[in-house]
């Protein structure tokens, strides 16, 4: 595929909104959204048109379901348009801490499926004809600390015992291969990349459509219930009735299944995008175009988009982006990690919010019979939801569960939701004070 396509013309205004999501500037135009209106009936139904509901309706639709897609909004208005588009490829548990929490058989078929996850989604992308700027050249994956530099050690050793294809960065290396000296150690995998996420779940829509699958926006799913053996669901204008319901609403989910929404909290990303960078700058600031993450509990990661704009994230706190500071956390962690763009603008500033759990896992949930949820990336969307889509498509074509990449879970509330919930906002400046600390500890030591 070629290594820098143009997504569509982009325009450089003297000014623009103070939030603005990047990717929408940059994407190809989406059809006319089409809400449903009357009755519906389908073998499957997916409530989220975002990365891992459009993946699953493309595997449906191509072992011919009669599938349908529901949206509250419009294709990608989730963390699927929304999030900085790296393709970050292993979890951030061992392969044998996986084995200690799922057991030995699930846990090999997770591994299995996450050493190939990078390769299959670039594979997709190249199969299906999406134009989404698609770039595997590689992932930076950064220590903050001495201590990060440890456990980040001992995470590559494991994966790549398991067959992963990843090296060590450090020092002088590092500081070229990354353009910031920020980081004195970090991992580099072979395999990872980035996209454009909104082109790709545009993409991915565009091809469950083509395959006959139906695809109604701005109709949010008020209420489901049986329907004698089948699933019945209530929209503002309509119904669809369906044998199976597969619900991939992320970070966004709201009450339409009791208790799936308290299986996550919905931390929230803060994103920029500079203006373009010049030859000068490029050329040291990741060069090879790699993606680069660090360690932080407030984590910074960074990329250029196929336009040479470095697209700049970290934690934030709310959906609006000055809450608590994220505007200006995000400012200070770009100068931190690349001093040399302070001159360079910034464009727009966005967020979007991410589905966390307790392990940093997704999860599989089947909480009753024809019902299917796959949710909780915890910062592993782009990578990963290819893998949990094409999971919820086996299984509801059949597949027992020895054979599905993910296993199937009962759906676990988190205790003291509501309250977890409430404190997300506070969480983003808890933990940037945590990560300077650490830092300043780490000087300290290395002295």
């Amino acid at each position: 595929m070629p290594a820098r396509p143009i997504l569509g013309r982009v325009t450089h205004p003297e000014s623009l909104a103070q939030e603005t999501i990047h990717w929408r500037r940059t994407a190809a135009p989406a059809p006319a959204p089409v809400p449903l209106e009357g009755e519906l009936d389908v073998d499957a139904l997916i409530v989220g048109a975002g990365l891992t509901g459009l993946r699953a309706a493309v595997s449906l639709a191509e072992a011919g379901v009669r599938t349908a897609v529901l949206d509250a909004h419009d294709v990608g208005h989730g963390a699927s348009g929304r999030s900085g588009g790296q393709c970050n490829p292993i979890w951030r548990a061992t392969p044998a801490a996986l084995a200690a929490r799922l057991g030995d058989a699930p846990a090999e078929r997770l591994v299995r499926a996450t050493l190939t996850a990078a390769d299959d989604l670039f594979d997709d992308v190249r199969r299906l004809g999406i134009d989404c700027g698609a770039e595997q050249n590689g992932w930076i994956q950064a220590a903050h600390t001495p201590g990060a530099a440890r456990e980040l050690r001992a995470l590559g050793d494991a994966w790549r015992a398991a067959g992963a294809d990843i090296g060590t960065l450090a020092g002088p290396e590092l500081h070229a291969a990354s353009g910031s000296g920020d980081y004195e150690f970090a991992l580099s995998h072979a395999k990872g990349g980035c996209v454009q996420p909104l082109a790709l779940t545009r993409g991915f829509a565009a091809a469950a459509r083509a395959l006959g699958a139906r695809i109604h926006e701005n109709t949010p799913a008020l209420a489901m219930e049986r329907a004698g053996d089948r699933w019945s669901v209530r929209t503002p204008a309509g119904r669809v009735t369906a044998d199976k319901v597969i619900l991939t609403t992320n970070a966004y989910t709201d009450g339409l299944w009791p208790d799936l929404r308290r299986t996550v909290l919905p931390m929230v990303s803060v994103v920029l995008a500079t203006a373009p960078v010049g030859d000068e700058l490029r050329a040291s600031v990741l060069p090879g175009r790699r993606t680069l993450s660090d360690t932080r509990l407030a984590i910074f990661y960074a990329r250029y988009d196929a336009t040479d704009r470095l697209v700049f994230g970290c934690v934030g706190s709310a959906d609006a982006v000055d809450a608590w500071g994220g505007r200006r956390r995000l400012a200070n962690g770009l100068r931190t990690v690349f001093p040399q763009l302070a001159e360079v603008p910034v464009e727009c500033v966005w967020s979007g919010r991410i589905a966390v759990t307790p392990t940093m896992m997704p999860h599989l949930a089947e909480p009753a019979p024809g019902v299917l949820a796959g949710l909780g990336f915890s910062g592993r969307g782009i990578a990963m939801t290819s893998v949990m889509g094409r999971t919820l498509a086996r299984r509801a074509l059949g597949a027992d569960e020895a054979e599905l990449a993910f296993p199937v879970s009962t759906l676990s509330p988190m205790r003291f939701h509501g309250l977890s919930r409430a404190l997300v906002p506070a969480m983003a400046p808890a933990m940037s004070l945590r990560d300077r600390a650490a830092v300043r500890i780490g000087r300290i030591a290395r002295r």
